[in-house]
């Protein structure tokens, strides 16, 4: 084989990809997305429909076609049809296009089983029908349904059914392994056989995922002989879904020297469209688009990435239209959370980054990821900590929230060495905790700040395991706010009290005359 071959890729995303169990396109997202396949990201033919399905289909088809007539892609759109003179062509004609790829029996089971007809009479009727369509003029290329298991159970028709095609008005003939069942040793030895055998024709292999073999298997048809390869946008494709189009670009640029003209870059943008309007999520550690797939955990990656790019590939995220990310977690070092802070243009002192560090490993055990977007959030909870000198804390709680019963909670203070319990009920879960807070005040003769605004948020992106930021506004003769930071909007809410407490402690512990300045500082920490 030529080392510098140019390999053909078909995507079939709209026609094989839509089999996917619940996925169906609207002629408007099927127009949308065979323009970011064409016009974007550079495949070299699209397949959008089979012929004869519904009038829906019909229509779909022809905003793509109208739209290619236009642009000058009109013959790389293609539409499965069958052998069926005329049914098929006469709708293909009728979507607009110009390229049938014809289904027909690639193995003798399914022709013996399903059609009930001999291979003289298959042959004949795909002959009238590519003739048919020659005469509309209409391109055809042609399946082979259940080619791999033709290969391995009934070699001699396949082989002779190759053979009648060879000599067809034909561009192209398309080896689908429709169950998916082949090994990577199986596709090399039957494309070895019958570009051997059949040198001058042009093959297309179609691969499934059943064995997760599908990309290896791409891997071993073009090495052997494949001019064609056929994918579709993450995978998607009936049962274990088709080759994915992301994986084998990579896999073909970076272990090849065959030639695509594929726009990588553009792989990213296209498959996160192809996510929304399928309505099918994209696993998070998925190679090339999944969420995690260039993200580092560990935070030895980070160090080593920091000083010679030590934990990089050739799967760079730029390639793809993407970026690096170091997540944040228990697992997190401090280079980890480096890269993150330049990223957001933040620059800690040396013990900050250490109360800082240590934060994102406390709150990486209570949540399975700290985000980017989390860590100003956490900076400035940990920053808040830094100014306020701690001699109140809460030791303990146990809350307790059933329906048709008022929330309890349990609770046990430190103030200054010395433990305090009391317990209430009220309205909310932080309605009882501040009842029995309030208890405690009221034993040592003192009195709490009046609440007069509550807020809570949550960094972008509107996770459900977001970290939630509880602001409490307080009345203490001046008004001053507090922060507190956790997955659970209570807690969070019960650690912006604590650091009210300890906020008017060190007030009232100051000489009266320095009481003023003290609380000014006070209050731009937490304001601020």
């Amino acid at each position: 084989m030529k080392a510098n071959r140019r390999i053909e890729i078909m995507d079939t995303t709209l026609r094989d990809g839509e089999q996917t169990s619940g996925v169906s396109f609207l002629p408007s997202e099927k127009l949308q997305i065979a323009k970011l396949l064409l016009e974007e990201l550079k495949v070299d033919r699209i397949e959008v429909a089979s012929a004869r399905v519904s009038e829906g289909e019909l229509e779909g088809v022809q905003k793509i076609t109208q739209w290619a007539g236009q642009k000058g892609y009109l013959h790389q759109v293609e539409v499965l049809g069958f052998v069926d003179t005329p049914v098929s062509v006469d709708w293909i004609e009728e979507a607009g296009a110009k390229v049938l790829n014809l289904l027909t029996k690639g193995s003798l089971n399914h022709l013996v089983h399903q059609l009930k007809k001999t291979p003289e009479q298959h042959f004949s009727e795909i002959e009238d029908c590519i003739n048919y369509a020659q005469e509309k003029g209409i391109e055809v290329n042609v399946y082979l349904e259940d080619w791999s298991n033709g290969m391995r159970n009934s070699q001699e028709y396949t082989l002779d059914l190759i053979d009648f095609l060879d000599h067809q008005p034909v561009k192209r003939i398309m080896l689908p392994d429709t169950l998916g069942l082949l090994s990577p040793e199986e596709v090399k030895d039957y494309f070895q056989l019958i570009v051997s055998r059949f040198p001058d024709s042009h093959f297309d292999f179609h691969a499934h995922n059943d064995y997760d073999l599908s990309v290896a298997n791409v891997m071993e048809a073009i090495l052997h002989g494949a001019a064609g390869i056929h994918t579709t946008v993450n995978g998607l494709g009936e049962r274990a879904g088709n080759a994915p189009l992301e994986s084998v670009v990579a896999v073909i640029k970076d272990f090849t020297e065959l030639e695509i003209g594929i726009q990588e870059q553009k792989i990213f943008r296209v498959s996160k469209l192809v996510e929304q309007f399928s309505g099918q999520h994209i696993p998070a550690n998925k190679p090339v688009v999944g969420e995690n797939v260039f993200t580092q955990t560990a935070g030895i990656h980070a160090d080593g990435d920091n000083k010679k790019n030590l934990y990089f590939n050739d799967l760079m995220p730029e390639r793809f239209g993407r970026q690096r990310k170091y997540a944040l977690g228990k697992t997190s070092g401090k280079a980890n959370i480096l890269k993150n802070l330049e990223e957001l243009g933040i620059s800690l002192e040396k013990d900050e980054l250490t109360k800082v560090t240590q934060r994102i490993i406390e709150l990486g055990d209570k949540k399975e990821r700290v985000t980017t977007e989390d860590l100003p959030y956490i900076i400035s909870d940990v920053l808040q900590n830094n100014s306020i000198s701690k001699h109140i804390s809460i030791e303990g709680y146990h809350m307790t929230h059933s329906k048709g019963l008022k929330p309890t909670v349990q609770l046990r203070m430190n103030i200054h060495g010395k433990f305090y319990d009391e317990s209430a009920t009220g309205d909310g879960q932080y309605d009882s905790f501040m009842k029995a807070l309030k208890k405690i005040y009221k034993s040592l003769g003192r009195e709490l700040p009046r609440l007069i605004d509550y807020h809570v948020s949550i960094p972008p992106g509107g996770k459900t395991d977001a970290f939630v930021e509880t602001v409490v506004t307080w009345d203490y003769g001046k008004i001053f706010k507090t922060k507190g930071l956790d997955p659970d909007q209570t807690v969070a809410a019960m650690m912006a009290t604590e650091k009210m407490l300890n906020i008017i402690e060190n007030m009232n512990y100051q000489p009266k005359k320095e009481e003023s300045t003290y609380y000014g500082n006070e209050y731009r920490a937490v304001a601020g």
